[in-house]
């Protein structure tokens, strides 16, 4: 009975180890996915994010910005607003402890990345489209039409816009290709290719416009989880210093497709691609989050939607409105904006961000 009783404890001991080997590798082989914004995974564990660095294969160097970028690529002259806009950065990306594209990449499967022009999908509204996942009917007409809540002060020595990122290690690809290897991670502190070059970008075009802008690059997403906390009390100390503050855009990127096959949104804008946008504005129609001034970031948000169609046809995807509040409820001008997603490379992005400036320049004026 003895020996027997041994054996049945060495077995539970073989079987548990066994398990806990099985759920590592699946937890290790589904994490990437954990990332898609689209994912509920992240609601049932907090994790602990990379820095982005990619260790560089035995025998080479990753390639410079320089030496990688295609000709095609090339920035226009500035010898008009169209082609200012357009332009690419005007420093050398560097990669190095990034994932680089044209680096080799030995032995590992190449995937697809597909582009897609987002259209209208949802309720027209002006030149523009909202995709109503809340279920009630709303006069968004009215909306577009209301005044807003809040001036800003043009030429004013005090921030009058604030720029962050809850997100902020969130990147893209470092060029503009329809493949990915399966390294490809779309998080780091680098922030030649991360959301914060895009914000910079916006707060560039801002301050070339007279709206004086505050760009906060701290980092909220070290630990996924809390994220949207964290932010908040960064907002709220800024705002706090900075009682000139009337806007607050949350600068993201998203995430489409799936493991095998990532999809990029892009337009055309003067025959250069750029990453398509899509705004989040929250709905709170029922009292439940705290959030009472919805109507107001809504309002904003339709206006920047519109003028943006308007300026640039086809930047947008559907502006999403959902029961939803993020940091949204912290003032009328707050808002979430995703840029591109991470098969979008960061130029096309940071085109965005400039044109996005400008769109928010006309409606601030």
């Amino acid at each position: 009975m003895k020996i027997k009783g041994k054996i049945l404890k060495i077995s539970k001991a073989a079987a548990a180890f066994v398990l806990v080997t099985l759920a590592a590798f699946c937890v290790l082989r589904r994490l990437p996915e954990c990332f898609d914004p689209q994912s509920g995974a992240l609601a049932a564990a907090a994790f602990t994010l990379t820095d982005g660095i990619y260790p560089v294969q035995a025998g080479t160097e990753p390639e410079s910005a320089e030496d990688t970028l295609p000709a095609e690529q090339t920035a226009p002259s500035d010898s008009s607003e169209a082609a200012s806009a357009l332009a690419v950065a005007d420093h050398k990306r560097d990669k190095s402890g990034y994932y680089d594209s044209f680096a080799p990449h030995t032995g590992e499967e190449k995937l697809d990345v597909a582009e897609k022009q987002i259209g209208f999908d949802g309720t027209a509204v002006g030149d523009c489209c909202v995709k109503n996942k809340t279920g009630l009917d709303f006069d968004f007409e009215g909306m577009l039409n209301k005044p807003l809540t809040f001036k800003t002060q043009k030429n004013s020595a005090q921030p009058q816009v604030l720029i962050y990122h809850t997100h902020t290690s969130e990147a893209y690809l470092d060029e503009s290709v329809d493949y990915f290897y399966e390294s490809y991670y779309s998080r780091t502190q680098n922030t030649d290719f991360s959301v914060v070059a895009v914000g910079d970008r916006i707060a560039a075009e801002l301050e070339k416009n007279g709206i004086k802008t505050l760009h906060d690059t701290t980092v909220h997403d070290s630990t996924y989880n809390g994220a949207y906390d964290r932010s908040a009390q960064t907002v709220a100390a800024d705002m706090a210093e900075n009682s000139s503050i009337k806007v607050a855009l949350d600068i993201h990127r998203d995430a489409l497709g799936t493991e095998a096959r990532k999809v990029k949104p892009v337009f055309d804008c003067n025959g250069k691609q750029a990453a398509q946008i899509m705004i989040l504005s929250g709905c709170d129609y029922y009292g439940e989050r705290d959030f009472d001034n919805w109507q107001n970031n809504l309002s904003f948000a339709l206006k920047l939607q519109n003028t943006a169609e308007q300026m640039y046809p086809g930047m947008t995807r559907p502006l999403s409105f959902d029961f939803f509040a993020y940091n949204e409820y912290i003032c009328d001008g707050s808002l979430l904006i995703e840029v591109g997603s991470d098969a979008n490379s960061i130029e096309e992005a940071e085109i965005t961000g400039t044109l996005l400036g400008k769109v928010l320049a006309r409606v601030l004026s």
